[in-house]
Order: C-alpha cells, then sequence, then structure tokens
C-alpha cells in the first residue's frame, strides 16, 4: 500500500468526532476522506468544519465509495456485529472500538467474518497505548516490582451517560462497557483470568433500574496462576474523572494514573487546590492519537494488529462473567459463559 491511507470514520459520538479529528489533523500518513451518522446534526457539523470530507448518513454508503481504503468503527456496540461484518464484505482494513459486542456469539461471527474477508481487524483498547500503562508495562517486565501478586484498577465517570446509553442492549452495561478495559489491563499485567465474582447496584442514580443496569460494582478476580485482582467501577465520581491502577508485587508496587490535571496549585487562605481531569477524552488524549496512528502505520506496512479480535474476545469473557456473577450473586468460573456460547451455537 502506498504511504497515505484514506479513512472513513463511522459514528461520530463523542469518541468518534475525537478519532474523526485525529484523523483529518494530527495523523500526517492519513487522509480522512468520509465520515458517517445517522444523527443529522452530528453530519452537518462536521460538514461546516471539515472542507471536502463526504457526509453520509447510512454506513454502506461510505463502505462502498471506492475512495475509503480503511474504516474505524466508533458506533454503539449494539451494532457493531452489522457494521464490522459490512466492512469486512468490502474488503475495508478495520479499526472497532471495544467492547466488540454484546455477545460471544456476535464476536465470534465478527473474527469468522474478517478472518473470511482477510482483511485487517484491529480492536480499539487505547489504554495499552497511554505512556503511564506503557511505562508500567516495561517496570514488570523488568523485574523492578519482583512477580505482580495483586492488581486493583479503578475506573470511575464524573456522571452517568444518557439512559439510552446505558440500556445493555446498546451498551452491555457497566460492568461490560466500562469494566472491559480494566479487563484487559488485567490480562496484559497479570494473565488470564479464571474466576470472578461481582456485586453491583443503581445505588447513585436509581433511575438506571429503568433500563436493567448499575452504576457501581465491585469485581474480585483469581487469575489462573493464583494471584488476585480487584475492579472498582462507578458513574458517580462527581469530583471528575478517575482512572487508577496499582500492582503489587514480591518486590515493590506500581501505581499508574493522577488527579492533577494541570500542574498548577492555587494557594490561598483557604487552602490548597487544584484541578482534575475532566473526563475521558482528556486523560487519554494522546492514547486516542497514538492508538489510530499505530492503526494507520500497521496497514500500511502490511504489519499485523496489535489488539486483535481474540484479545478483544478474551476481555469480554471476563465481562460477561461478571455480569453473570452479578447477575446471579455467585462466583462465576470464567469457563462458564464458553459453556453457554456451546450451547446455543
Amino acid at each position: 500500500m502506498s504511504g497515505m491511507l484514506n479513512v472513513g470514520v463511522i459514528g461520530l459520538g463523542r469518541l468518534g468526532s475525537v478519532y474523526a479529528r485525529n484523523v483529518a489533523q494530527r495523523v500526517p500518513n492519513a487522509r480522512l476522506v468520509a465520515v458517517a451518522d445517522q444523527k443529522p446534526e452530528l453530519r452537518e457539523q462536521f460538514a461546516r468544519e471539515l472542507n471536502g470530507v463526504k457526509v453520509y448518513e447510512n454506513h454502506l454508503d461510505l463502505l462502498n465509495s471506492p475512495e475509503v481504503d480503511a474504516v474505524a468503527i466508533v458506533t454503539s456496540t449494539s451494532t457493531h456485529k452489522q457494521v464490522v461484518t459490512d466492512a469486512a464484505a468490502c474488503k475495508k482494513a478495520i479499526f472497532c472500538e471495544k467492547p466488540m459486542s454484546l455477545s460471544l456469539e456476535g464476536a465470534h461471527e465478527m473474527l469468522h467474518a474478517v478472518q473470511k474477508a482477510g482483511v485487517f481487524f484491529h480492536m480499539g483498547f487505547q489504554r495499552r497505548f497511554d505512556p503511564g500503562y506503557l511505562a508500567a508495562k516495561k517496570k514488570v517486565e523488568d523485574g523492578v516490582i519482583g512477580d505482580p501478586v495483586v492488581m486493583t484498577a479503578i475506573s470511575r465517570d464524573p456522571f452517568r451517560p444518557p439512559l439510552e446509553f446505558c440500556n445493555p442492549q446498546v451498551s452491555g452495561g457497566l460492568i461490560a462497557d466500562m469494566g472491559v478495559h480494566d479487563f484487559d489491563l488485567g490480562r496484559m499485567f497479570m494473565g488470564e483470568v479464571a474466576k470472578v465474582h461481582a456485586v453491583g447496584g443503581a445505588l447513585a442514580y436509581p433511575e438506571m433500574n429503568s433500563v436493567g443496569d448499575i452504576d457501581n460494582a465491585l469485581v474480585n478476580m483469581v487469575f489462573t496462576n493464583g494471584t488476585l485482582g480487584t475492579v472498582q467501577l462507578s458513574r458517580n465520581a462527581v469530583f471528575g474523572y478517575d482512572i487508577r491502577t496499582e500492582l503489587w508485587g514480591t518486590k515493590g508496587s506500581l501505581q499508574i494514573g493522577y488527579f492533577q490535571h494541570t500542574p498548577i496549585l492555587v494557594m490561598t487562605q483557604e487552602g490548597i487546590t487544584h484541578d482534575v481531569v475532566p473526563h475521558f477524552m482528556q486523560r487519554f488524549e494522546s492514547a486516542y492519537l497514538a492508538q489510530v496512528q499505530d492503526f494507520v502505520n500497521r496497514v500500511i506496512a502490511g504489519q499485523k494488529p496489535s489488539l486483535t479480535g481474540e484479545d478483544a474476545i478474551a476481555a469480554m469473557r471476563i465481562s460477561l462473567a461478571a455480569t453473570l456473577s452479578c447477575r446471579e450473586g455467585r462466583p462465576v468460573e470464567v469457563s462458564e459463559v464458553d459453556v453457554a456460547l456451546q450451547m446455543t451455537s
């Protein structure tokens, strides 16, 4: 492939708009040639903002454009299977945001479609491209903290998303949508997960009950090598965006993440204060850019993706097991979700 990749972005919501602007303005070897979204106000905004970019309502029209070499799919989780399958049929290189699908069955269908078509397929887990997590991974590999034995991961949003997004039939629910990042990090730092035990509830936003989702959850994990982990998930960190991870080893520990966003302290008679990270777009700005740059570079070079469908399915298995554990109030072996898949196949 030539040194320039023509990219289309499908889905122009909060995160999709980040990818579209990054491709258009900050990835030197990519050209944003088309965007697609069902909402007219989002299409009109991008038509005004980015001259020369074709704007579509239907993702199929974008996929059928011969100008488009690759697509970034940043739509709701419930649509991933259809859009990815359509993109594979059109022989486009594919980047797809997490989670992969609402069900293991759907995820395996997606994986089969991209493998059959022989197209490049990269799953989006931006924390793996964050400088802090990359540095921590290197420290672990270098033996700085010895053998990791306990992982604690915290993911807290400053407010709940719209109820229509929270609906598990759209996003997969709190544990699947938010927790999948932490489960992927668990695999990155500690290895595969054998068992989970989750509890949760609609504690801060009772209206979450109306769509069948929760706003707070705790997930304990036992990894296959016997080490331990816990994931804390919340939609009501009212002070700001709180994403942190601690790794405890036999020789030391690592802490990843931060509260203070800009390097300034305000010191007055009332006390000393500082700001906090507003939300995910600010905390992971460089990671989102690095991830899409990696996608473009690897497609152009004909290399394998950094994160595969198999990686996404592995993290998804943990999230489904944790969701089942929370719903049924019992510990769940991750292998149980495989049994459920075999029974539906």
